[in-house]
């Protein structure tokens, strides 16, 4: 069974007045993809026949409503016991099912036993990728085997040949408002649509315009609409329509290469230098719309010899969605109302989650709907405002970047709003402290600012603190740099805040090593918080406009002590300071000498275990 192209099917009802009837009503029917998923499955057979490729076979030619001549070339094989729709068509007019892919034990069962609890029918195309039963040669093969020797058996009989087949759907480019691109085309009662002259361009939108919430303001401008035909001369009118936005956008990420150009779109030179841009970041809708026409007008642009690359991104991530709570009440005519959660009194359980809601108004009660994407509709979203005047701008910031990674979801929570908001204030107390510190040991900041730190003779507490500040960076360096996670660098800037908490400054030395760890701790935090972050740094006495982002001091990510746990019988009964990756003879030897472990070896020692530069475990018995 084939399922016929319009060329066939025109011929088949020249000699046949019940399938050009049938080809008519066929006409009148949507072409968009969802409509013919839901539409009613029908089709006519045509009497004719064509010679199946692979096993020469007659297969009966029918026209059916559900097939595209905008797809593939217009004739497809219908293979109903793999595809739904020809499942459909074929139980409806009783054609053969014959099944070519091997399908699993008891995949319809679930299925079938929802559709008999149901009352209904199920579907029985298998549509997944398995191996291939029934086609003779290629049995056994799975998709891509059998793609290829389906190909090698047919291409040199030129039956087949490889092709890419990319499918992009219309784009309405135009919208009936004043702010967007003018569209360059007049109307002519006598010329049709035509082009304005090259000189004449670009067309200008008028900028006494009030906007006034009654469809495009630009019909109501004659100076603006009226106009002459550039083909005949006679009056015309210009086009109102103005361009989506999504038209600019999509190209002008190479006209930043060269903004200043008088002569052209694209300045080829400047394009070559600058493109493609390194990280487009958008949303999962950008993906499917934006991302895509971005790259047609690049290949547009390629074929023009304005640019010479032939994608016009590097690398792509899309954000995640921000998602917050609904409240809602069905009203008796079936619509729903939702309700902003400032408007709701709220009771959580002991896991934070709301379990009872009233609305203030009126004292009752309200629907606690589901988690979803912010939106106007849902009156879900969070009013920025007056979550930055609680807790900071700084605040909000840092918890938007932290809470999740940024290709996922994040759901909302003005209670965990309160981690980052200590957090910031923890930073505030920290610097505080070091310039009090500061003043009472007569050290000049701008002395500490302009010093070189010498590392002789550092105290170990301040070489960890110098190594953790390093490895920060580095990590910092990598997370953002390397893989653009923004939330867990937050995390490595927590785990640097809680070292200097720790730390005590004994001597100017340690006062310079904190001050170089606060120092590196506000720059990366500025990226963040820049308020705060910045402020502090000014305190310091620093220039945050041309300060460098800091550098990695691999001298400091040497350990020369690390500290090993001794066990006994796998029970912890001390600590050592030792050399990294020291003689495992001389750790069992230190070990065995410690007060606290000795007293422990009563027995005889049947066993030392070493793992390097981690603990030593010994076992005992007796």
């Amino acid at each position: 069974m084939w399922r016929s192209p319009p060329p066939l099917a025109q011929y088949a009802a020249e000699h046949d007045e019940a399938i050009a009837q049938f080809c008519a009503l066929c006409k009148k029917g949507s072409v968009a993809e969802a409509d013919l998923a839901k539409a009613e499955k029908i089709g006519m057979a045509t009497g004719l026949t064509v010679t199946h490729p692979l096993t020469g076979e007659e297969v009966p030619v029918w026209v059916a409503n559900y097939v595209l001549m905008s797809y593939g070339s217009g004739a497809v094989m219908a293979v109903p016991a793999h595809d739904e729709r020809d499942y459909e068509f074929a139980i409806k007019y009783s054609l053969p099912i014959k099944q070519v892919i091997d399908i699993p034990v008891g995949y319809f069962d679930a299925l079938e036993a929802d559709a008999k609890a149901n009352d209904t029918e199920i579907n029985r195309a298998y549509t997944e990728r398995n191996t291939l039963v029934n086609s003779d040669e290629f049995d056994g093969l799975d998709f891509e085997q059998a793609f290829e020797a389906m190909l090698t058996k047919l291409e040199p009989q030129e039956l087949a040949k490889k092709k890419i087949q990319y499918r992009l759907r219309d784009w309405g480019v135009s919208r009936q408002r004043y702010w967007g691109c003018p569209i360059p085309m007049i109307n002519c009662e006598h010329c049709g649509t035509v082009p304005v002259e090259e000189q004449d361009l670009p067309v200008v939108l008028p900028t006494d315009v009030v906007p006034d919430g009654r469809g495009n303001p630009l019909k109501n401008i004659p100076e603006f609409v009226n106009t002459t035909c550039p083909k005949c001369g006679n009056p015309a009118e210009r086009e109102t329509d103005t361009f989506d936005t999504f038209v600019e956008s999509s190209w002008y990420y190479a006209r930043f290469a060269s903004p200043n150009d008088a002569q052209s779109m694209v300045n080829k030179s400047a394009a070559n230098k600058w493109l493609p841009v390194d990280q487009y970041i958008g949303g999962v809708e950008h993906a499917v719309m934006h991302l895509l026409y971005a790259r047609f007008f690049h290949k547009l642009m390629r074929d023009e010899d304005l640019v010479s690359g032939n994608e016009p991104f590097a690398n792509l991530m899309t954000q995640g969605m921000v998602l917050a709570g609904t409240f809602y009440r069905l009203n008796a005519d079936g619509s729903t109302t939702y309700y902003f959660a400032e408007d709701i009194d709220i009771d959580y359980d002991e896991r934070g989650q709301p379990i009872k809601a009233i609305l203030k108004s009126d004292g009752q009660p309200v629907t606690i709907g589901k988690i979803e994407k912010m939106s106007k509709s849902k009156n879900n979203g969070v009013d920025p405002q007056i979550t930055i005047d609680k807790y900071g701008a700084d605040t909000v910031r840092l918890y938007t970047l932290f809470t999740a990674p940024a290709d996922q979801t994040l759901e909302w929570s003005d209670d965990a709003l309160k981690g980052p908001y200590n957090f910031v204030k923890k930073v505030w107390r920290i610097a505080t402290e070091h310039m009090q510190a500061l003043t009472a040991a007569n050290l000049s900041i701008e002395t500490l600012n302009n010093e070189a730190l010498s590392t002789d003779g550092l105290s170990k507490e301040a070489k960890n603190l110098r190594r953790k500040t390093h490895e920060t960076i580095a990590k910092i360096d990598s997370d953002l740099g390397d893989r653009l996670a923004l939330n867990t660098p937050v995390s490595s800037l927590m785990e640097l805040t809680n070292e200097l908490t720790g730390f005590k400054a004994n001597s100017k030395q340690d006062l310079q090593v904190q001050h170089e760890a606060l120092t590196d701790l506000l720059i990366m935090l500025s990226v963040y918080a820049p308020h705060i972050g910045e402020h502090l740094l000014e305190q310091l006495g620093l220039d945050t406009i041309t300060l460098n982002y800091p550098e990695v001091d691999k001298n400091a990510l040497v350990q020369d002590m690390i500290t090993m746990v001794v066990q006994v019988n796998g029970k912890m009964r001390g600590k050592m300071d030792v050399a990294p990756n020291s003689d495992p003879e001389q750790l069992k030897a230190q070990a065995r000498s410690m007060e606290s472990v000795a007293k422990f070896l009563t027995g005889d020692i049947k066993k030392e275990i070493v793992v390097p530069n981690k603990l030593v475990n010994i076992v005992v018995v007796g």
